[in-house]
């Protein structure tokens, strides 16, 4: 693996960590390879119950490294916007389709991409220092990573359309107004914190967490009576998890129940 991207399990949780600290994250080729192939390795595996994607040093993520991106235009032109669909778009899907909960431990600016990444997670913690900006107009690019779909569920159509057209830093305590993050926390108290929101669902019921995202993500887009035929089906698959039984048993001996991602 590459060291721009850090994977670390212990107990369920698989924390993803965005490892160029000097470049404020900036995503440049390997970073985009090793960012998407890590995120599908934690899909993979079945000891990953959760997944935290966070950032080093001061900056959750800038988005596309413009460095690199200069010398690609010179080579290629617009062909290296082809960047999109190799990685941005896997990177996406990877994190909104994550058969487990994704925390997103907002430490720093999230910029672009960075921003879309952070809006694609199921939660999202965020340092009372940290900062979004969609970024795409300032640059005379469309949005990418996500974010004409994620940004107007988030915040609604007319918002998301001004922080679009006219990209600035939207700050942490306007961030959790606009319900772009769950909760706020000072920066020295982040780390812990989102770890310790990821670690609560990496001891949860994992297969119905799956079935929960699926479900959001279909009803979003199907009709009421399409969606019920989805929720039915999902509550047939979940209900014959080993979880759901420890569940009912639990709630039977009023006992707290132990999960076990089964």
């Amino acid at each position: 693996m590459s060291d721009t991207v850090r994977y670390e399990v212990n107990e369920g949780l698989a924390t993803v960590t965005l490892n160029r600290p000097d470049a404020m994250n900036a995503l440049d080729n390997e970073t985009k390879v090793a960012l998407r192939d890590t995120l599908r390795r934690a899909a993979d595996d079945d000891a990953v119950r959760a997944v935290l994607l966070t950032g080093s040093g001061r900056a959750f993520c800038v988005g596309q490294d413009l460095k690199e991106h200069t010398g690609s235009l010179e080579r290629v032109g617009g062909s290296a916007l082809n960047t999109v669909e190799e990685h941005y778009n896997p990177i996406t899907l990877a994190l909104a389709g994550m058969p487990k909960p994704v925390v997103a431990g907002v430490n720093g600016v999230a910029a672009g991409a960075g921003a879309g990444f952070a809006f694609a997670c199921d939660h999202r913690v965020m340092a009372d220092t940290a900062a979004f900006n969609t970024s795409f107009a300032g640059v005379a690019l469309s949005a990418d990573s996500g974010v004409s779909w994620t940004l107007p569920r988030l915040v609604g159509p007319s918002r998301a359309a001004e922080l679009l057209l006219f990209p600035r830093s939207v700050k942490a305590d306007e961030a959790l107004e606009l319900g772009l993050v769950n909760r706020v926390v000072p920066a020295a108290e982040l780390a812990a914190e989102a770890e310790a929101v990821a670690r609560t669902l990496a001891e949860g019921p994992t297969a119905a967490y799956a079935a929960l995202k699926e479900s959001l993500a279909y009803g979003s887009s199907h009709s009421l009576a399409e969606t019920l035929d989805k929720e039915a089906e999902l509550q047939v698959r979940v209900g014959g998890s080993a979880d759901h039984r420890i569940a009912v048993e639990a709630f039977v001996k009023k006992e707290r129940p132990r999960f076990t991602g089964r």
